[in-house]
């Protein structure tokens, strides 16, 4: 068989033509669950804030898989033994790290299941999976749950330097023009090894870890935690929670998407299982289900959902004051009482229990690299050390440190 029969050519910006080869991996890529991805950005409401930001989780999906096939060949020409089923996993694995995504990316991930993260629903998913193709994912799913023997194949997939990670940083210092935020791929995977069982980096790559550690404390202060995007979030978020209010009083509200609707009505919870009816009406939300329900419930009749809608569509969004420490009671009565004034002034009326819908205080916690738990190893002179004790650049030892955010979202 001629090669260029054997696989699919996917042409993409960030790293090049990817080569899928044909049989269960292109079979899972072609399948709905995954093909849904297209219709989820993989930045949520990034987009926003950075106009070329468009990007899919489906394109994160190829490009983890695209970083898989290049270090699984790295390392079996290093001498470690990774056998064909094992290879073929690991890609699946990849592949399907994130396919329990739901819309607009981690933005919804509380609102729509309680007990829920993203991860329990992609395990769900790959179990589905797995029936429809008759065991075929088995050792996919042993990966991705770090019970497969050969512990490293799940540190490519989950870890402080994992395939995800390092797509994603690319990808989205790609498309949002944060150039920060690029980081040398090809020198990590290119260094990597297994030693003892354990994905390490030589001594050779140190300093392109220290350039991903780096890379990945910018992104998140300019992309990720950007005070837009925060503000946006909390505004969707609002939305979300009127409608689930005014569903419990029955309160008539405007049809939008029925898929959509199920989850806001019913509030599944995921802490025990995730039933076939979740994962069938899961795998059919994408982000066009919250645009066409938004523009629906814009004309409510309740006023405050409509105003929510309205600002959201309009790209009215909410502001964000960050604080250097946890704001003061007063500080919080201040900012709210002059919230409340202003709706007021704009013909809304907002008092003591309706301003939570556009007043709230959060919190983010960021970690560029958790060292204490789940560590990156530099291998120097057939030893492997922890990269915080190996690195000789003292001022990544401050990147350790996880870093506080105190910030209030409230309107302009």
């Amino acid at each position: 068989m001629d090669k260029s029969t054997r696989y699919k050519i996917f042409n993409d910006p960030v790293h090049g033509f990817i080569s899928v080869p044909k049989g269960i991996i292109l079979q899972l890529i072609d399948h709905p669950y995954v093909q849904r991805l297209r219709r989820i950005r993989q930045l949520g409401l990034g987009y926003l804030v950075f106009p070329a930001a468009e990007h899919s989780r489906f394109s994160h999906a190829l490009g983890a898989l695209e970083l898989g096939q290049r270090v699984l060949k790295n390392l079996r020409e290093k001498d470690t033994t990774i056998s064909n089923s094992e290879f073929e996993g690991t890609l699946i694995a990849l592949l399907l790290h994130d396919v329990g995504h739901g819309p607009l990316s981690h933005t919804l991930e509380h609102s729509l299941l309680q007990d829920f993260n993203h991860e329990m629903m992609s395990l769900a998913i790959m179990h589905e999976l797995n029936k429809q193709f008759n065991g075929a994912l088995d050792t996919a799913i042993e990966i991705f749950t770090d019970k497969h023997p050969k512990k490293f194949l799940h540190q490519l997939v989950s870890s402080q330097l994992d395939l995800d990670r390092l797509d994603y940083l690319k990808r989205d210092s790609f498309f949002t023009g944060v150039s920060e935020g690029s980081v040398g791929i090809q020198r990590i995977l290119k260094t990597m090894r297994v030693h003892k069982g354990t994905i390490v980096i030589e001594k050779k790559g140190i300093y392109a870890i220290e350039n991903y550690i780096i890379s990945r404390r910018l992104m998140y202060m300019q992309v990720y935690l950007h005070k837009t995007v925060l503000g946006a979030d909390a505004l969707i978020r609002s939305i979300f929670r009127r409608v689930s209010d005014l569903m419990i009083t029955n309160t008539e509200i405007p049809k939008g998407s029925l898929q959509l609707e199920y989850f806001l009505r019913e509030q599944p919870s995921a802490e025990k299982t995730i039933s076939k009816k979740v994962i069938d009406a899961y795998a059919q939300l994408d982000d066009y289900d919250v645009y066409q329900s938004i523009k629906a419930w814009q004309f409510s009749s309740d006023p405050i959902l409509a105003d929510l809608c309205t600002r959201f569509l309009n790209r009215s969004l909410f502001r964000t004051t960050f604080f250097e420490k946890k704001p003061t009671k007063k500080q919080v009565e201040a900012l709210k009482i002059s919230s409340i004034k202003n709706l007021n002034e704009q013909g809304l009326a907002i008092d003591d229990s309706s301003i939570d819908y556009y007043f709230s205080i959060e919190k983010s916690t960021t970690e560029a690299y958790k060292y204490k738990s789940d560590g990156i190893w530099i291998l120097e002179n057939d030893v492997a050390v922890e990269f915080s004790k190996a690195s000789d650049t003292k001022s990544i030892i401050a990147l350790t440190e996880s870093v506080e955010k105190y910030f209030i979202v409230h309107p302009k």
